[in-house]
């Protein structure tokens, strides 16, 4: 396909499957960024539901080339049609981040209308989708953020928010259902506080071992966000129907992926930070 946008995810570049093949050997050099928006320049022989000029944005396996180039070379299971209502700049920020939001909360988590989620980072790639769907959802969410990005994370749909820089957050909580880490560092160990018994606690950055999930009463899961095109397909809904907002902290050109990547390393933004590799100015 040709490619149009791809976003950053800076921990990429610390994962294993980033340098390895599907066999487990070594792929150096290897290309980054797996989320990406373009156009299908050609499909494999018996591939009937997407074709040539399809406009499409998907997630592609860390274990092959991402797409931080002009073509990438995906599995068309992969790929869903990208949202009507979006370019593809910003059809490139959803499919990781919207595709975790939405596996932690609702696959992994199974979060209900009426629960209380905690959400970590509201403001970051992964938040700014994981707040949304659990407000769509009518789950009673909190989230934590800068205290700069509290009115930002409140027109997100966080009922309740949390300035971390100010407040820690297992003093002011109890009784959560689900807690979303998306920070790493201490956060899964300091929040087993909130959690009530029984409740889930999902991290995308830490192992949780199986024991000391028992310990406190409650499930515990570490997971890597897969591809998943029914769920793109869901996202792209939404957000053609106006209810998923998609959050682009900044554009680089393909030119300047490293200073995207250190960008994006430094934390602290809004969104996600997108290359952009081919103009998109008109719809697609």
């Amino acid at each position: 396909m040709q490619v149009y946008a791809t976003a950053i995810t800076p921990t990429e570049l610390t994962w294993d499957q980033t340098y390895q093949n599907p066999d487990g050997s070594p792929r150096l050099p290897t290309i980054p960024g797996h989320e990406v928006s373009g156009v299908i320049e050609a499909v494999a022989p018996g591939i009937k539901d997407l074709g040539p000029g399809d406009a499409v944005y998907g997630l592609a396996d860390f274990t092959r080339d991402g797409a931080a180039a002009e073509y990438l070379a995906i599995r068309a299971g992969n790929l869903a049609l990208k949202p009507r209502t979006l370019d593809h700049v910003h059809s490139a920020a959803v499919t990781l981040s919207g595709l975790t939001a939405w596996q932690a909360l609702f696959t992994h988590g199974a979060l209900q209308r009426g629960q209380k989620v905690l959400i970590h980072a509201g403001a970051g790639g992964v938040g700014t989708f994981a707040v949304q769907l659990a407000h769509l959802k009518g789950a009673h969410v909190i989230t934590t953020s800068s205290g700069a990005n509290l009115d930002f994370v409140r027109s997100l749909g966080a009922d309740e928010t949390i300035d971390y820089t100010s407040t820690r957050f297992e003093d002011v909580l109890r009784d959560v259902d689900v807690v979303l880490d998306a920070v790493g560092g201490d956060t899964v160990q300091r929040s087993w506080r909130v959690l009530r018994g029984g409740g889930a606690m999902i991290s995308v950055t830490t192992l949780i071992p199986e024991d000391e999930a028992r310990e406190h009463g409650a499930r515990g899961l570490f997971f890597i966000v897969e591809p998943n095109r029914e769920q793109l397909e869901e996202l792209a809904k939404l957000i053609d129907a106006g209810s998923l907002k998609v959050i682009v902290a900044s554009v680089q050109p393909l030119a300047r992926a490293r200073d995207a990547f250190e960008l994006a390393l430094k934390g602290h933004t809004r969104g996600k930070i997108v290359l952009q590799v081919r103009d998109s100015t008109r719809q697609q």
